[in-house]
């Protein structure tokens, strides 16, 4: 269906032993018991992108490389994001931020959420990511979800989140697909 939303869950790191893919499926769980989207699971580390290589600014859209064309192509099929992010040193994974550097006009006038972990729960890194997506034209939506290291996690390990989570990630599910539906009207016109 041409008006269908996609929604596209970003798993934010890409390092060994991460968490963001356990975080991510269970974002993508809960969420595709839902009707008004479509969602999927985007992991960064299925594209293998180097540190950004590309000679022109993005906002050119005139990339050399196939690893580029084919992360443009997935960005720019959805209409909104739920960001799962670590927070390393007070920000987001230096992988994601890498990743969004690529593009430019494949993020512009859609919506994002967000889902941190960490110690406090991923918030700086979250904060950090509503800075950037600001620059990128991304309405970025109030509820997030915050997960600590050691509340959420068995051992620190194993994803295990606190049954209280799953009402914020609804309302954040609500926020982003209203925002994605009224952004999609920009892109469509």
């Amino acid at each position: 269906m041409p008006n269908e939303l996609r929604i596209g869950i970003i798993a934010g790191s890409t390092r060994p032993g991460r968490k963001a893919d356990s975080v991510a499926k269970w974002v993508l769980e809960h969420a595709t018991a839902r009707t008004d989207a479509t969602f999927e699971l985007v992991d960064l580390v299925d594209f293998n992108l180097p540190l950004l290589d590309e000679a022109m600014p993005p906002m050119y859209r005139k990339y050399e490389h196939e690893h580029t064309k084919r992360w443009s192509a997935k960005i720019d099929s959805l209409d909104g994001f739920i960001f799962v992010t670590p927070e390393y040193n007070h920000a987001t994974s230096g992988a994601l931020k890498n990743a969004i550097d690529y593009l430019y006009q494949e993020w512009n006038n859609k919506a994002a959420g967000f889902v941190g972990y960490g110690s406090a729960g991923g918030t700086r890194a979250v904060e950090n990511l509503r800075l950037i997506m600001g620059e990128l034209l991304v309405a970025d939506v109030r509820a997030q979800v915050a997960l600590s290291l050691m509340a959420d996690f068995e051992n620190y390990t194993v994803f295990k989140p606190n049954p209280h989570h799953a009402k914020s990630l609804g309302t954040l599910l609500d926020q982003v697909v209203a925002w994605s539906k009224a952004l999609k009207t920009l892109r469509v016109s």
